[in-house]
């Protein structure tokens, strides 16, 4: 069933569309959203974060909170729109969808649907690809540069014959090239660079590709796990060395409700949990247990793998990939968080990359890869696919371009196909939000005990999957807050006004059993309630309140009449 929205998720859009339709929503939803500027770039766009609630069921920091961002890469603008698309279906969805109401009554969703509004423009207008920020970035000049020569707004692939190359026309279809095996000694042979003009350097006659002078990486500057560029090209100068970065930190801190974590990525049709810098049997047993049960629900609503950075994801476990914000938000604040890796092309084209066995992964096997995706992107996306054409380069004579528009067929999806990303997204959003810790003042009794005297009791319980403190990795970093309880309404005698009560487990720690001989049990309940008493001198008709808050979990209360 689709799901109904404001606008349409048929295209990608462009920096002044985003802004609109975010303005839209703050103007016509002033009691669900709050439109705010994050920090302003360099070319004075607006980083945005949409705080959705609903205003009128209290503040947005007392309500559990759960963060979702998009486009910390400039070309991964799918995630961009998945982002947009769960903001638009829940404010135009809430008094209409029981389950969103509720949501948006009971917690806050905190957006910010474009990391790097500079990167994504430069993306969205010109043929360049880019990593970031089209910003320089420790260039170095020399080499095929990537230019759209033949003037089609697409980079595409260029071919040059030459008899050093490694190339070769495959011989059961022209339109693909096939690597030359070591008995290739007669033929026409090629190199193939991007579609580009050659920027001189020193040995020009072997050719090579220009480095990318924006190579600034803002998933490798976040403050966990950070090193220098010279392990980790594109990592910043320092962390948080760039102000969209550090906006997000800055943002994280100042909203301590956040409770879980959605990062938006592409591609490859992959849901990351961490820890992404040490293997997962380091992470605490529960922890895990936990982000593989929302992994699946993910799995459920999007058709991904669900796998752990670091034992499957990360190829090289010595000189892995760091300074990712997913691993920033686990391994130091302790919220559980995914990196969602949107749209597989490789799956589409029926030869989906195997993640958890890399041996098979051939020089072989990578050919049969492409060629498969750039058929698929022939019959399935022909706009965005070109046969080899000749061109006159001013450098190299007669070359050839073609392929495929990569931007839109293997980094993100045809447009044609998008909706369906951003739905799916969509319903797994609402289920990890849903997953959040929340508090509840279970019952509240009174009961006298003499002339003017009651023993009140409260039960203080948390109804949400996810513990108060979320993680045990949060207590081990000391980074948990106890939930508070507070008493109010009558003179205390025994007990105290104002109390911690330590975290409340959900029932993610339940301990279940389901038995081959035997039946389906609860071993253990998880301690997700604690009960309280208080001795109380005050007059019959006299109204007493016990409130509880704990900055993941949010608030509740309620109120007896003695």
């Amino acid at each position: 069933m689709q799901m109904k929205t404001t606008f349409q998720y048929d295209h990608y859009y462009k920096y002044d569309e985003l802004k609109s339709n975010l303005e839209f929503f703050a103007e016509s939803y002033p009691d669900l959203v709050e439109l705010e500027v994050n920090c302003v770039t360099e070319e004075g766009r607006n980083q945005y974060v949409v705080t959705l609630t609903n205003k009128k069921t209290g503040p947005a920091l007392q309500k559990p909170g759960w963060y979702l961002d998009g486009n910390i890469h400039a070309g991964e603008v799918t995630s961009t729109m998945c982002a947009m698309h769960t903001v638009d279906y829940l404010v135009t969805n809430y008094g209409v969808e029981p389950e969103v109401t509720k949501l948006l009554d009971e917690q806050t969703i905190y957006v910010i649907p474009r990391v790097t509004p500079d990167g994504a423009e430069t993306y969205l207008t010109t043929p360049r690809t880019l990593r970031s920020a089209n910003r320089d970035y420790m260039p170095k000049e020399g080499g095929v540069r990537g230019e759209d020569l033949d003037g089609d707004g697409v980079i595409r692939m260029m071919r040059i014959k030459t008899p050093y190359g490694a190339w070769k026309v495959d011989p059961e279809d022209e339109a693909t090239m096939v690597l030359r095996d070591p008995s290739d000694t007669e033929g026409t042979f090629y190199d193939i660079y991007p579609e580009g003009v050659l920027v001189p350097f020193d040995g020009d006659e072997n050719l090579k590709q220009e480095q990318d002078p924006w190579g600034l990486d803002f998933n490798r500057n976040f403050p966990l796990g950070w090193f220098p560029d010279s392990r980790q090209p594109g990592a910043g100068k320092y962390p948080l060395s760039n102000p969209e970065t550090k906006a997000i930190v800055d943002f994280v801190l100042s909203h301590s409700n956040i409770g879980g974590a959605a990062i938006g990525h592409t591609s490859g049709g992959l849901l990351l949990y961490p820890p992404g810098t040490r293997p997962s049997k380091s992470a605490h047993y529960e922890d895990i247990k936990s982000m593989k049960a929302i992994a699946q629900m993910g799995q459920e609503e999007l058709g991904y793998r669900p796998m752990n950075i670091f034992d499957s994801f990360m190829s090289d476990q010595i000189n892995y990939d760091s300074g990712a914000l997913d691993d920033w938000f686990y391994q130091s604040q302790g919220v559980p968080a995914y990196t969602v890796e949107f749209w597989d092309l490789d799956s589409r084209a029926g030869v989906p990359f195997n993640w958890f066995d890399r041996s098979e992964e051939t020089p072989k096997k990578r050919m049969e890869r492409f060629n498969a995706c750039m058929k698929w992107v022939k019959e399935n996306a022909p706009q965005y696919y070109q046969d080899w054409a000749p061109f006159e380069h001013p450098t190299f004579g007669t070359v050839e371009i073609g392929g495929f528009n990569y931007k839109f067929t293997h980094q993100n999806p045809p447009e044609n196909l998008l909706k369906e990303e951003c739905e799916k997204d969509t319903r797994f959003n609402i289920r990890f939000a849903k997953a959040m810790p929340k508090l509840t003042v279970d019952t509240l009794a009174a009961e006298p005990v003499g002339e003017d005297l009651y023993q009140v009791t409260a039960i203080v319980g948390n109804l949400g999957y996810l513990p108060t403190n979320l993680t045990d990795e949060a207590l081990s970093l000391n980074v948990s807050k106890p939930v508070e309880v507070c008493f109010e309404g009558a003179e205390i005698l025994a007990g105290k006004a104002k109390q911690e009560i330590g975290n409340l487990s959900g029932y993610s720690r339940t301990v279940t059993g389901a038995f081959f001989y035997g039946n389906l049990t609860t071993e253990q309940s998880a301690p997700a309630r604690k009960k309280l008493t208080w001795l109380v001198r005050a007059k019959q008709g006299t109204s007493v309140t016990v409130n509880a808050f704990q900055e993941k979990a949010g608030a509740a209360s309620k109120t007896v009449v003695l």
